[in-house]
């Protein structure tokens, strides 16, 4: 994957992504907010932030969430950044943290 061809699908996959998550925020306690290029979700209680961005120079997409790192790679076949271990695309990986963090269903 070239340079730009990492940037458009990161831009894309984080912008859906911001997209979902400002929907849901809608139905459930917490905010999410873009800047620069990253999506951060903050929650009140229990207090908590989630950040997920580019990282270009490893054409990953990076999640940090429950004091822990996730790294994202393209996946060619499914047209998706997904968490290699698990399997999890970024929306699901995303909606699973959230809905630990908030003790509720969340989905998009």
């Amino acid at each position: 994957m070239t340079d730009q061809e990492f940037q458009d699908r990161s831009i894309s996959a984080i912008e859906s992504l911001s997209k979902k998550i400002g929907e849901a925020s809608d139905r459930h306690e917490f905010e999410s907010d873009m800047n620069g290029g990253a999506l951060a979700v903050e929650f009140e209680e229990p207090k908590a932030k989630f950040v997920v961005s580019p990282n270009s120079p490893v054409r990953q997409i990076w999640v940090s969430a429950h004091s822990r790192s996730f790294k994202l790679d393209w996946d060619e076949a499914r047209q998706l950044f997904v968490h290699p271990e698990s399997g999890l695309s970024l929306d699901a990986l995303m909606a699973d943290a959230i809905s630990k963090q908030i003790g509720e269903t969340v989905q998009f």
